[in-house]
């Protein structure tokens, strides 16, 4: 089975080709970043005119790139939960289309569910595995039953992992994308030139929930309370620094939530799983197997979209026309009351 997947939930237009949910045919992305760059973020009603305007070009260079043509489409899947409202539309709604001219099953798919499934479609890990979903949208710590059965086991309580990179490199005047320029500077840094603090969450109930916007605001505003006092306060010592503690917080939780559950498999999903420090952290984890997605699966991408679908199609389930897109999805929300 051949599913065209669509991935429009933010600032990438990608759209891919995958056979039998595990051969990547094809996997075109069409990446907004030099159009949000003079914003310093993704701009939402930018975006969406952007995936209006490139769709139907992304669709056809994935089905060239794949030697189809639509007649070889067996699926057609497509993000529409969670992101941003006008550019999942732009998806959904093109994907429904394709759908009903082709007289071919349509289903949505969960972003937060595709960017866990990534890493099996060239890593296969067996069932139940601790999910770790890192983005400049989301942080989740889970317990990954089945390719749709997944357990919450701690989220952020405000910002994202990726935002907190985003926004500490937009402060400072690193530039963007936040999390590759840090990554980046920080291999050239001292990472206790500034010995940042992490959270202390009392919440008892909740030991797997993370939080980053007190450490992003002592990287912005109290840079001179957190200094070792002879390292130089540079770009590099500053990305260094912040990125040790911010890796550092989600490592004490993924650790907490290894041992209190006895799994011994982890898959890392998301933009922040291409973090360099992230990895080889991870890799460190002891008697732990690890699956990583490759740099091209950890961002946005219509190759994870369409894994996923085939999963999903291969036991019979597909969506309705009428189904629609949504910005949010509860389940994945702090889990905080």
């Amino acid at each position: 089975m051949k599913v065209l997947g669509i991935e429009t939930s933010c600032d990438e237009c990608s759209v891919a080709v995958v056979e039998d949910g595990k051969h990547i045919l094809s996997n075109v992305v069409a990446t907004q970043i030099a159009l949000h760059t003079p914003y310093q973020g993704v701009v939402p009603e930018i975006a969406s005119r952007l995936h209006t305007e490139w769709i139907s070009q992304v669709v056809q260079s994935a089905l060239d790139q794949a030697s189809m043509t639509v007649k070889d489409v067996d699926a057609v899947a497509v993000t529409n939960r969670p992101g941003l409202l006008g550019a999942l539309l732009v998806g959904v709604n093109f994907a429904k289309g394709f759908a009903a001219t082709l007289d071919v099953p349509f289903i949505g798919i969960d972003h937060i569910r595709a960017h866990l499934y990534a890493s099996q479609i060239e890593q296969p890990l067996e069932y139940p595995y601790l999910g770790v979903l890192v983005s400049g949208g989301h942080t989740v710590i889970c317990k990954v039953n089945s390719y749709d059965e997944i357990e919450v086991m701690g989220t952020t309580v405000d910002d994202a992992i990726g935002e907190a990179f985003d926004k500490v490199a937009k402060h400072h005047g690193f530039g963007y994308p936040g999390g590759v320029i840090i990554d980046r500077l920080a291999q050239q840094g001292d990472p206790l030139a500034f010995l940042f603090p992490g959270p202390s969450l009392q919440k008892g109930d909740h030991p797997y929930d993370i939080s980053y916007s007190g450490l992003k605001t002592a990287v912005i505003n109290q840079l001179d309370q957190f200094w070792n006092g002879t390292s130089p306060k540079t770009p590099e010592n500053i990305a260094a620094s912040f990125q040790r503690t911010a890796v550092g917080i989600l490592m004490k939780r993924v650790r907490k939530a290894l041992e209190d559950t006895g799994l011994t498999r982890l898959a890392a999903g998301g933009g922040v799983a291409a973090n360099s420090l992230l990895r080889s952290e991870l890799k460190k984890l002891e008697g732990i197997e690890v699956a990583f997605p490759s740099m091209k699966l950890c961002t946005d991408n219509g190759a994870m979209v369409a894994g996923l679908a085939y999963r999903y199609l291969a036991d019979g389930i597909s969506s309705p026309l009428d189904t629609t897109a949504s910005a949010r999805v509860t389940a994945f929300k702090k889990s905080y009351p």
